[in-house]
């Protein structure tokens, strides 16, 4: 999981999939906030479709890939709960802060993976890295 957390630090702007209410394929830039003992936190807005996609189904995949066309994929069930101090450590992120001002922002939703599991790989021919 270590692996995972350095990959997404370095890479601050993923890609998150769901499946839409209308069951097409949805991908949008997200970003990762942290890990938290060996859960994946994201966070997001309770207004916009992607949550009231994941609340349909949670079943998510976040990629990214680097400058070396090194990419990781990390699938997972999103589960949201509302932790406090899993909102108070997002607001040390200064985009998250100005998008929501305080951590007790009503619209304000963090969620992890449950049950990650992906894989870090490249074109080197190698095989991928899994967890």
């Amino acid at each position: 999981m270590n692996r995972a957390v350095e990959f997404f630090k370095a890479n601050p702007v993923q890609y998150l999939a769901t499946v839409g209410r209308d069951g097409k394929a949805k991908c949008r830039p997200f970003m990762f906030c942290f890990e938290k003992e060996g859960r994946l936190w994201f966070c997001t807005n309770s207004q916009k479709d992607v949550y009231k996609d994941m609340q349909a189904n949670p079943e998510i995949e976040v990629c990214v890939s680097d400058s070396s066309y090194a990419w990781i994929r990390v699938h997972g069930k999103a589960v949201f709960e509302n932790d406090m101090q899993v909102k108070e450590a997002c607001m040390d992120n200064p985009i998250v802060k100005g998008q929501y001002k305080t951590a007790d922002n009503p619209i304000f939703e963090v969620f992890y993976l449950e049950d990650p599991h992906g894989l870090i790989a490249d074109f080197s021919g190698n095989p991928p890295y899994e967890f």
